[in-house]
């Protein structure tokens, strides 16, 4: 009887649960600057600076940099990623809109011709969880 009562007090507990996600940003040219993480829970404004979920920054580190996003719920995500060297907070583009910084996508590739949608790039989080985001 008790582990009923027990499971039924703390149900509400583990479904709102809260999970981290560490973000290992492979490829980074430099130690110039930051990372930043865009993450994103909608296709409905991917991509879209004020649709974003969450975000994190961390300092670059050449080679691989680590950042841990905490506080996440389960859920469907895509994320975001580019190497901001000049640390404008801002991704530089050309005139064409073109990066000029490196960029990546969680479990995607960068097309020919414009960014991956949501689904592409989407991963579900039911615990915490490691993925790496190659940037190019």
């Amino acid at each position: 009887m008790n582990k009923i009562l027990y499971a039924l007090l703390f149900l509400p507990v583990m479904m709102w649960s809260q999970h981290t996600l560490k973000v290992h940003v492979e490829n980074v040219t430099n130690s110039n600057g930051h990372i930043r993480i865009a993450m994103y829970n909608s296709s409905d404004g991917f991509l879209a600076f004020d649709q974003v979920y969450t975000s994190k920054t961390g300092v670059a580190v050449h080679g691989t940099t680590v950042i841990v996003i905490d506080d996440i719920l389960e859920g469907t995500y895509a994320l975001a990623v580019f190497h901001d060297e000049n640390s404008n907070e801002k991704l530089d583009t050309n005139f064409l809109g073109i990066p000029k910084e490196h960029v990546g996508f969680s479990n995607s590739k960068m097309k020919t011709f414009g960014p991956p949608s949501f689904k592409e790039c989407s991963f579900v989080l039911q615990g915490d969880k490691e993925i790496i985001v190659a940037i190019k």
